[in-house]
């Protein structure tokens, strides 16, 4: 598995475990990463620490471009792992991480696909377009 595709399987897991505990701090992150980084994902880490810190200094921007891309749904009624799936590929495509926008659509759909509810992919490759389309000169 690629680097920044364990990346942000990490990131994700650690963003739910937030979403479950409400409790994010260096400190969470680093517990986290300590207890569930696995030394062969040594090289993910540092990729995942930095989804995890731009998702959270950058929340509301991110949650208002998902809400404005998904008609009818708020970043609330989605299902936690849902939500951060789309969080991070948000993160990604407006925040420019250097991975091409094709790329992070891509990544974001194979994360819903493993992870995310059944029907969720779709919708999840729909919102992301939109997002790409709108940050896409």
């Amino acid at each position: 598995m690629r680097s920044r595709t364990k990346a942000r399987e990490i990131a994700l897991q650690y963003l739910y475990q937030v979403d479950v505990t409400k409790d994010h701090t260096e400190r969470t992150l680093q517990d986290f990463i300590d207890h569930f980084a696995e030394e062969k994902d040594v090289d993910a880490v540092p990729y995942a620490r930095d989804l995890v810190v731009g998702v959270y200094g950058h929340l509301h921007e991110i949650d208002g471009l998902i809400e404005q891309a998904s008609n009818n749904w708020t970043v609330s009624r989605m299902s936690s792992t849902d939500r951060n799936i789309l969080r991070i590929a948000t993160y990604e495509l407006k925040f420019g991480t250097g991975v091409p926008y094709k790329v992070v659509i891509n990544e974001g759909i194979e994360l819903a696909k493993r992870f995310g509810s059944p029907r969720f992919p779709a919708f999840a490759n729909g919102v992301l377009d939109r997002i790409g389309s709108e940050l896409t000169p």
